[in-house]
């Protein structure tokens, strides 16, 4: 991520502080392949496309980088298949 220090100016024309930039928490998504019939619904509520339709029908991780820890998929599915779990940032992370 690029960070600026980079003063900007409100519509007043005077100047505003550089915002720091907010990280969303990260996410790794478990899929039970064997509890999972295809349904499709965590593909509907997924808001950043980390799931995609394999090739059998059944959901796989297709973006595990994206996965932001909203557990909506989770929620709505109706088999239990879908499990996800937080990330710990990296000390780097924590530091920038």
């Amino acid at each position: 991520m690029n960070e600026t220090n980079e003063t900007t100016t409100d519509q007043t024309g005077q100047e505003k502080e550089p915002q720091a930039q907010r990280r969303l928490p990260r996410g790794q998504v478990t899929i039970f392949p064997n509890w999972c019939k295809g349904c499709g619904l965590c593909l509907e509520f997924c808001p950043v496309g980390v799931l995609e339709q394999g090739s059998d029908g059944r959901v796989i991780i297709a973006h595990p980088e994206k996965c932001t820890a909203c557990r909506w998929c989770e929620l709505h599915c109706p088999d239990f298949a879908i499990f996800v779990t937080d990330i710990e940032p990296s000390p780097e992370e924590e530091i920038a």
